[in-house]
C-alpha cells in the first residue's frame, strides 16, 4: 500500500533496490546528492546531474523531462553515505517557466523492483521556488528510510547546492544547465499541448474548404470534434515497465496479444492494438469507419490512437509507437546492466576467497555466475522482443495509411498528391531507429510551424555503418537534403501560405538547387555574393520587426498592403562564406526571433568552418535542430534519452516523385496570383 506523504513525514524503506519516478507539468531537471549525516556534500564528484548522470549506487535522468526514472542502490553508496537528496530544478536559459509556483504541484514517487509504489509525495505550496529538494533517502541505525522534505529555492540549483554545503555550488549549477541546453539542442522535441484555439481554427479552415477539401489525409471531410486538450506521447507498455536498472518479469500476454489475434502481421490474424499502459485520454477515439466499399480496399486505422480526425490519430499512434520503443529497450538496456553488475559481485566473492579460487569449487562458482547472467540476459531479450513483434506489426499497418507530410516519398501516396489547402499538423523530417530493434523505423515527425531552424550539417559525422565520405560529397549531399525537406515543406502547405528564399553566396549549390529555381517555387532565384546575402538578410530583418511591432501594438491586422503575411523559409547554403560580422548578427536574430513571427532558417553548414568565431555562434547552432545527410547517431529522443540513428528523408534515386510534387506546387502558386 502507497504511503502518502506530507512535508517531514517518513517511511521505512523495506528494499534497498529502488526507483524514484518524478512527474512534473513541465520539462525539469532531476538531480542527486550524497551526503553525510548532517546533509553536507564533499565536492562535485558527490552530485549526480545530466552532465555527470552516475554514480555508485545511482542514475539520473541525462537531461531535462516532464518524467523521470532515478535508479537507487543503496547497497551500492559509499559508507561515507547517509542521505541521498533527490532535487528537481528548472531548466534555465531554454524559454521555460522559471518558478514551479506557475506550474501543476510535481509529484515524486518510491517504486520497489516489480513498480509498486511504496511512498509518493507531492510538493504542494511552491510559488517562486526554481529548486527543490524534494525527498531524501536516508540511513538510521542500520535502516534506511524516506522522508518528504519538498524544501524549495528561489535561487535556483545554485543556492540549494550552496545550502548543502559546496563550495562550487555556482560553477557546478552553471555546468549542469549548459549540460540541459547541450541536451535540448539534441532531442527532439515533444509534441506541445493542443491549444483550444488552435483546434478551433483548424476545424474553421476544415469547414471552409468544403466536404472535398478537408483535414483527412484521404481526401475525405476532417472528422475534427469539439476543441479538448491534445494527448502527449503516450507511456508504453511491456517491458518498457521494467524497473530501471533490474531485469523484467514474466511476459504478460495481454501486454501482447489477445485471444484470436497475433503479435505480427502476415500469420493468419488481425494486429492486436491494445496498449493497456498507454493512457487513452480525451479526446476520444472516433467512431470507426464504415466498411469499405465493394472492390476497394478498407481504409486503414490508427490503432487505440486518439484524435478527432484520422490525420491526429496517426499522429499519436506513430508518437506512441516511439515512447514504446524508447522506453522497453532501457528496460532491456537496464535489465542487461543489472545482470552485468550482479555477475561482477558474484566473480569478485569467488575471487576473494582464497579457498574457492583452487581446485573445482571456483569453477563451478563461475560457470553458476554466468549462467545467471546468461539466463536473465536471455529473459530481457524474450520482453524487448515480444513488445518489438508488436511494434513492427503495428508499423507495417500505420506506415501505408500516412498521409503525404508524414509519408517517406518512395510512399505510394505522393502519386495522389495534390496542394493541399490546409496546414497539416506535422512534418516527417526523416526515420529513427535503435541497434536493438534495426529493423524498425519510427517516422520522426515534428509539429508545424517549425519552432526552431534546421541544420543540416555538412560537416564530418560519426556515422554508424563506419562509412567516410570526403568534404565534397558530404556538402553535396547535406544541399541535396535541405533541397529534399525544402521541397517538403512547399508540398505541405498552401499555395499562399509558404514562401522560400535562398542565399548561395559563391553560386556553388547551383546544381543541387536546380529542381527548386526551375520548377519557379521559390520567391526570386538564388542570392549571391555579399551583395545579395545583405540584401535577403535585410528584408527578412525588416520582416520580423515589422511583424513583432504590429503584433505589439494589437494591429496584427494593419500591415502594409501588399505584406507577404505566408511562413518564411530562409535557406542558406555554405555558412559563413560570403557573411560579414553584421550578416552574422542578423542570421543570429533571425534564429532567435524569426520562428515566433513565421519566419524560420534552414542552414547547410560545417561547424567547423565557422570555428573563428569561437563561441558567439554557440547559442545559434544550440538552437537549431542539426539533422545529417547521411545516417548518424546525434539524436536523443525526450523520455530516456537514446542516442537514435537518424535517417534523412531523401528521394530515391531515379525518382521523379520530387520534380512531379514541385511543379504540382509552381501552378498552384500561379494560380493563385491570378
Amino acid at each position: 500500500m502507497t504511503a502518502e506523504l506530507v512535508r517531514g513525514q517518513n517511511h521505512p524503506l523495506l528494499e534497498v533496490r529502488l526507483e524514484i519516478r518524478v512527474s512534473a507539468g513541465a520539462p525539469v531537471v532531476a538531480a542527486a546528492t550524497l551526503c553525510d549525516e548532517s546533509g553536507r556534500i564533499h565536492g562535485v564528484e558527490r552530485v549526480a546531474h545530466p552532465g555527470a548522470p552516475t554514480l555508485p549506487g545511482l542514475e539520473v535522468s541525462r537531461q531535462a523531462a516532464t518524467d523521470h526514472r532515478l535508479a537507487v542502490d543503496l547497497d551500492a553508496v559509499a559508507e561515507s553515505v547517509h542521505r541521498v537528496s533527490v532535487l528537481l530544478a528548472l531548466p534555465t536559459g531554454v524559454g521555460g517557466p522559471v518558478a514551479f509556483g506557475s506550474l501543476a504541484a510535481p509529484s515524486v514517487a518510491v517504486t520497489g523492483l516489480d513498480g509498486s509504489e511504496v511512498a509518493r509525495f507531492t510538493l504542494t505550496g511552491l510559488g517562486p521556488e526554481s529548486a527543490v529538494v524534494a525527498l531524501e533517502l536516508y540511513r538510521r541505525q542500520g535502516a534506511w528510510k524516506v522522508r518528504a522534505v519538498g524544501q524549495g529555492y528561489a535561487g535556483g540549483l545554485a543556492a540549494l547546492l550552496a545550502d548543502q554545503g559546496l563550495a562550487q555550488a555556482q560553477q557546478l549549477a552553471s555546468g549542469i544547465n549548459e549540460a540541459v541546453a547541450q541536451g535540448l539542442a539534441r532531442s527532439v522535441p515533444a509534441p506541445p499541448p493542443r491549444t483550444a484555439d488552435a483546434d478551433r481554427s483548424r476545424r474553421a479552415a476544415a469547414s471552409a474548404l468544403g466536404p472535398d477539401q478537408g483535414g483527412s489525409p484521404y481526401g475525405g471531410q476532417s472528422t475534427q470534434g469539439p476543441a479538448g486538450p491534445y494527448p502527449g506521447p503516450q507511456p508504453s507498455h511491456g517491458a518498457a515497465d521494467a524497473v530501471a536498472g533490474h531485469p523484467t518479469g514474466p511476459a504478460d500476454p495481454a501486454a501482447t496479444t489477445q485471444p484470436g489475434t497475433t503479435a505480427a502481421s502476415g500469420t493468419g490474424g488481425p494486429v492486436d492494438y491494445s496498449h493497456p499502459r498507454r493512457r487513452n485520454t480525451a479526446p476520444p477515439p472516433p467512431p470507426a469507419a464504415p466498411p469499405a466499399e465493394p472492390g476497394r480496399p478498407a481504409r486503414p486505422v490508427a490503432g487505440d490512437a486518439t484524435g478527432w480526425s484520422m490525420e491526429e490519430r496517426l499522429y499519436n499512434q506513430v508518437w506512441g509507437m516511439f515512447e514504446d520503443l524508447a522506453r522497453t529497450t532501457a528496460a532491456y538496456r537496464s535489465a542487461v546492466d543489472f545482470a552485468d553488475t550482479r555477475r561482477e559481485r558474484e566473480l569478485d566473492e569467488v575471487l576473494s576467497d582464497p579457498r574457492s579460487r583452487i581446485g573445482g569449487q571456483g569453477d563451478a562458482a563461475r560457470e553458476t555466475a554466468h549462467a545467471k547472467h546468461a539466463q536473465l540476459v536471455d529473459q530481457a531479450r524474450q520482453v524487448l522482443d515480444r513488445d518489438l513483434a508488436q511494434l513492427v506489426a503495428e508499423a507495417e499497418v500505420v506506415e501505408p495509411a500516412l498521409p503525404p507530410a508524414f509519408a517517406r516519398w518512395d510512399n505510394p501516396v505522393w502519386h495522389a498528391y495534390r496542394v493541399p489547402m490546409e496546414m497539416p499538423m506535422a512534418l516527417r523530417l526523416g526515420d529513427l531507429r535503435l541497434p536493438e530493434s534495426d529493423r524498425l523505423r519510427i517516422p520522426m515527425l515534428i509539429r508545424l510551424p517549425l519552432e526552431r531552424g534546421l541544420w543540416i550539417d555538412s560537416g564530418r559525422t560519426g556515422s554508424p555503418d563506419g562509412s567516410f565520405l570526403d568534404s565534397h560529397e558530404l556538402r553535396r549531399l547535406a544541399l541535396d537534403s535541405a533541397v529534399a525537406h525544402t521541397a517538403r515543406l512547399l508540398a505541405v502547405h498552401p499555395a499562399d501560405e509558404f514562401t522560400v528564399h535562398v542565399v548561395d553566396p559563391d553560386g556553388s549549390g547551383a546544381s543541387a538547387l536546380a529542381p527548386l529555381v526551375r520548377s519557379g517555387v521559390l520567391a526570386a532565384p538564388p542570392a549571391v555574393g555579399s551583395a545579395g546575402v545583405t540584401d535577403v538578410l535585410t528584408r527578412l530583418t525588416q520582416h520580423v520587426d515589422l511583424v513583432q511591432m504590429a503584433v505589439r501594438g494589437g494591429a496584427a491586422d494593419s500591415l502594409p498592403p501588399g505584406f507577404d503575411t505566408a511562413q518564411q523559409l530562409l535557406v542558406v547554403n555554405d555558412f559563413p562564406h560570403g557573411f560579414d560580422d553584421r550578416a552574422v548578427t542578423q542570421l543570429r536574430y533571425l534564429a532567435d526571433e524569426g520562428p515566433s513571427v513565421g519566419v524560420h532558417l534552414m542552414m547547410v553548414a560545417d561547424r567547423e568552418d565557422a570555428a573563428g568565431y569561437g563561441p558567439l555562434l554557440d547559442p545559434l547552432w544550440r538552437g537549431l535542430m542539426r539533422l545529417t545527410p547521411v545516417p548518424d547517431d546525434h539524436l536523443a529522443d525526450p523520455w530516456i534519452g537514446h542516442a537514435w540513428t537518424y535517417e534523412p528523408a531523401l528521394v530515391p534515386p531515379g525518382s521523379q516523385v520530387l520534380q512531379q510534387v514541385l511543379t504540382q506546387v509552381a501552378a498552384a502558386r500561379r494560380a493563385w496570383r491570378g
